[in-house]
């Protein structure tokens, strides 16, 4: 596999090819190179390996101030267990009470509202009134809420209908659009942005189910176990979403290292639905130039 999986130099009948073929937008896009951020990540399994990914992106991208502040994982975790660490162990809150964090990251769990969440809120607008907070809604763990039906196996994935899984997304994230909504009147600004990666693992799933993702036959595929921790597939997908909600811009054409299990042209069809996912989304807050 190739030392870069994306080239800058993709022609743009090519790039529209893939967006034909596979029904993604292609919308207009912000400038590739945003001003740097610093940035604080929490959050749980679904979440903790975006931060080392966004850090190729930012290379790539050449974008200069971009700092890593630190990273808080607490596996399984609500965002109230990161709220709750001992004050000698908890590195989240410090960060933000030093008032050198520009973004702030935090992983919802399937319990919403989540104290945590609004506790970091009021934290952080306290020290930095322009902080912004990022909020993670992810895939579904087990892939349903229904107790009985629920994934056992991860092969069990092959036959999930496409319709159920949205379903699930969708109760799930409106829950957290209240508490944000909530949290941003409150504060008098929109602080807080939820970053639809569930949304887009969805898309993708119904993409390999209709034979359009090339090189992945089975939904399956894009896990390692019932619970649904991501495969190469799932991660990348989830870093590039990140990236957009972070900068604003879109990951396309971004050359990143490569990542087992992927190639050049599943790199780009990721990148491409990423941003088609979070630009479009309201509550992810990013502005899209006409």
């Amino acid at each position: 596999m190739k030392g870069c999986v994306i080239s800058r130099r993709v022609a743009c009948s090519s790039v529209a090819a893939i967006a034909f073929l596979f029904g993604i937008s292609t919308a207009a896009e912000p400038p590739i190179r945003p001003q740097g951020v610093r940035i604080f990540y929490t959050g749980h399994s679904f979440h903790m390996f975006v931060p080392p990914r966004i850090e190729q992106l930012v290379k790539a991208a050449r974008i200069e101030g971009h700092r890593l502040v630190g990273t808080q994982g607490i596996g399984g975790s609500r965002v109230i267990q990161h709220w709750d660490l001992a004050d000698d162990k908890n590195k989240a809150k410090s960060a933000l009470m030093s008032g050198e964090v520009d973004v702030f990251t935090m992983s919802a769990h399937l319990a919403v509202p989540d104290g945590g969440i609004a506790n970091f809120t009021d934290l952080g607008l306290k020290h930095n009134p322009r902080l912004r907070l990022l909020v993670q809604a992810s895939w579904y763990p087990f892939d349903i809420p229904d107790p009985v039906r629920r994934i056992k196996d991860n092969a069990q994935r092959h036959d999930m209908k496409i319709e159920e899984l949205q379903a699930a997304i969708d109760e799930w994230r409106k829950k957290l659009e209240v508490q944000v909504d909530d949290l941003n009147q409150q504060h008098g600004r929109k602080a807080v942005f939820i970053v639809p990666v569930g949304d887009a693992v969805v898309k993708l799933r119904a993409m390999v189910v209709d034979g359009k993702f090339p090189g992945v036959k089975s939904q399956a595929e894009l896990f390692t176990d019932p619970i649904g921790h991501a495969a190469p597939h799932v991660r990348a997908l989830a870093a590039y979403c990140n990236y957009v909600a972070i900068y604003h811009g879109s990951p396309i054409g971004l050359a990143v290292p490569s990542e087992s299990g992927l190639d050049e042209q599943q790199h780009e069809i990721l990148q491409r639905l990423a941003w088609d996912v979070v630009s479009r989304y309201p509550h992810a807050g990013v502005k899209v130039s006409k």
